[in-house]
């Protein structure tokens, strides 16, 4: 698995300090808490402990591939944090600038909507959401033709003829997230290009938590 570990490892701190020490009812994890503000004090390009990349477009970067993994699950973060801090009557203090939860929606926000489209390609990194998204992604299910297309039994190394097709995947897989751009927004519609083309539940799985709030929030700022 392609995951980043410094990600979980801050998904698992903030998770365990929210309502403890947010509210303010323990102290013992204050450390924590500490670790989970300098982390989101890196997300915010004004603050002078900001390291975090973002491409030209805006969208958070970080080397590797498969980088729609971090942008969706820091959003995820971000979305959660800002919830927590809100509920305490707190803000983040980023060195010389304060942080509110207002400003940690608006970063996930702008994940959000560049990966469905509001980035300089105008694609939707997420696969059938609009008109114009990824046609050629790298899964094997979704680049083989169906049973009832092709029904005889079909070995290991015959999907090549698939695989190297210059056409679109037949099998259009519905809401699946692929990798995304490079660190330049640059993205070519290619199964070879497995870093930016392949779909992976860790994508998606922290979006849904985003799109949920969104949803559930349409109005939020």
């Amino acid at each position: 698995m392609r995951h980043s570990s410094y990600i979980g490892d801050y998904n698992i701190e903030i998770n365990e300090i929210m309502q403890e020490v947010l509210d303010g009812t323990t102290y013992s994890l204050q450390s924590y808490k500490s670790s989970a503000d300098s982390f989101m004090c890196t997300l915010i390009p004004e603050s002078s402990s900001s390291h975090i990349q973002y491409s030209p477009g805006g969208l958070i970067y970080k080397p590797g591939g498969s980088n729609l993994q971090h942008a969706t699950t820091i959003t995820f973060l971000l979305l959660v944090y800002a919830n927590y801090l809100e509920k305490s009557s707190q803000i983040l203090n980023c060195g010389t600038i304060s942080v509110s939860p207002s400003m940690l929606r608006k970063i996930g926000k702008r994940q959000v909507d560049y990966i469905l489209g509001e980035n300089p390609k105008g694609i939707s990194y997420m696969v059938g959401y609009s008109n114009y998204y990824p046609q050629k992604i790298h899964h094997r299910g979704s680049s083989l033709p169906s049973i009832k297309d092709h029904p005889q039994v079909m070995g290991c190394k015959e999907g090549s003829i698939y695989f190297n097709s210059s056409q679109p995947n037949p099998n259009v897989l519905v809401g699946a997230i692929v990798g995304g751009p490079g660190d330049d927004d640059a993205y070519e519609d290619s199964r070879d290009e497995f870093r930016k083309s392949e779909p992976t539940t860790y994508i998606n799985a922290p979006f849904v938590g985003a799109l949920a709030y969104f949803a559930a929030n349409p109005n939020i700022n």
